[in-house]
C-alpha cells in the first residue's frame, strides 16, 4: 500500500499533467486582446529594404488576415486650411483602420517648412513615426500617401521623404491589410524610375499584382488616366491595369470627384481633401458619376466578398456609392 504522502504526491503530479494538456483557451474575455497574427509589414509581412533609387521588392504575405478593413481615400488635400480641416474631421469620425492619399499632400510647393502645419496637424495620430508638433502620433503606421505633383516641387521630394517612413523606395511600394493589397504609385513626371507602361515602375507593379494572393488588388497615385475634370486624362498613366490583375484604380489631380469604368473596373477621381475646387469640362466617354460641390472624401470597406466604395461630402452627406462584388 502506499503511503499517503506518496499518493498525494503522485495526484499532484497527475493534475499537473493534465493541466500541461490544456488547450489555451478559446475565447478572450470581453475586452481583452486576443493573441491574433495582425497583417502589417512590421510583423507578419516581410518587405526587402530598398534605398530610394531601387525598386521595392513585392510584399510576401501571411495567410492570417482581418476579414474585413475599411480605409478612407483622400486627394489633394494639403492646404492647412478650414477645409482640410473639414474633411479630415468626418475623415476622423470613421475611425478608418488606415488612411491612403492619391497624391498632393503639402500645398503650394511640396516644403519642409510646411509639411507639419499641412500633413501632420490633421493626421499626425495615422502616421509613425511621428516628430512633429501636433501632438502624438500612431503606435504603428496607419497613413501610406502617394506622392503629388506639388509634394514634388520641392527638388527630389526631399520634404516628404524625410517626414514620413514607408516601405520599399517610398516613392512606389505595396502592402497588405486585411484581404486587400495595395500598391501606391509615384505617377509624376520626376519618378526615376519611370511612368509608363513599359517602365521599371510598372514592370514592378505588374509582377506584383501576378505574385498577389489577395482577395482585392488596389493601386493608386495622383495623375488620372481618365477624367472629366480641368485638367483631364493624362495618357502616360493608361497603363493595363485591369489586365494585370487591379481590381479599381485611384487619382487625384483635379479637384472633383469622378467614378469612371475602364476596362471592367472602376476609376475613380477623388480630388476634394481640400484644395481648390476645378469645374468639369466636356465628360469622357468612361464617366458614370461626377460631384464638384464642395470638399470630400471616401470610405473603402473591404471584406472576402465585398468591396464597398462610398464618397461623403465633409457634411458627411453620402454622394456616391458602388459596391464590387467577388467573382
Amino acid at each position: 500500500m502506499l503511503k499517503k504522502s506518496t499518493a498525494i504526491n503522485i495526484c499532484l503530479i497527475c493534475m499537473l499533467l493534465l493541466a500541461a494538456c490544456q488547450p489555451a483557451s478559446a475565447a478572450s474575455p470581453a475586452g481583452a486582446t486576443a493573441n491574433v497574427p495582425v497583417l502589417s509589414l512590421s510583423a507578419a509581412t516581410f518587405t526587402a529594404q530598398a534605398t530610394q533609387t531601387n525598386t521595392p521588392q513585392s510584399t510576401i504575405t501571411s495567410t492570417a488576415a482581418p476579414a474585413e478593413i475599411r480605409f478612407a481615400v483622400i486627394g489633394d488635400f494639403g492646404s492647412g486650411d478650414l477645409n482640410e480641416a473639414s474633411v479630415a474631421k468626418m475623415v476622423h469620425g470613421w475611425n478608418p483602420d488606415i488612411i491612403i492619399t492619391v497624391g498632393d499632400n503639402n500645398y503650394p510647393l511640396g516644403a519642409e517648412d510646411t509639411i507639419d502645419a499641412h500633413l501632420g496637424q490633421f493626421y499626425h495620430d495615422y502616421i509613425y513615426p511621428y516628430s512633429g508638433s501636433y501632438g502624438a502620433g500612431a503606435a504603428e503606421n496607419r497613413f501610406f500617401p502617394t506622392l503629388g505633383n506639388h509634394d514634388w516641387y520641392t527638388t527630389g521630394a526631399q520634404p516628404y521623404l524625410d517626414y514620413l517612413q514607408l516601405p520599399g523606395n517610398e516613392r512606389y511600394y505595396d502592402f497588405v491589410r486585411g484581404p486587400v493589397h495595395f500598391f501606391a504609385l509615384d505617377s509624376d513626371g520626376n519618378e526615376p524610375d519611370g511612368t509608363d507602361s513599359n517602365s521599371k515602375q510598372a514592370q514592378w507593379l505588374k509582377a506584383g499584382l501576378a505574385a498577389s494572393v489577395s482577395t482585392w488588388n488596389v493601386v493608386y497615385f495622383h495623375y488620372p488616366p481618365y477624367s472629366s475634370g480641368y485638367h483631364g486624362s493624362i495618357g502616360y498613366m493608361r497603363w493595363p491595369f485591369a489586365a494585370w490583375g487591379a481590381n479599381v484604380v485611384f487619382s487625384g489631380h483635379d479637384h472633383s470627384y469622378e467614378r469612371l469604368s475602364v476596362d471592367g473596373i472602376p476609376y475613380i477621381v477623388n480630388g476634394l481633401g481640400g484644395g481648390e475646387i476645378y469645374d468639369f469640362n466636356t465628360p469622357v466617354a468612361e464617366s458614370i458619376v461626377r460631384y464638384n460641390a464642395t470638399y470630400g472624401a471616401m470610405l473603402v470597406t473591404a471584406t472576402p466578398q465585398q468591396l464597398t466604395f462610398a464618397f461623403y461630402n465633409h457634411h458627411n452627406t453620402l454622394v456616391d456609392t458602388y459596391t464590387e462584388t467577388k467573382k
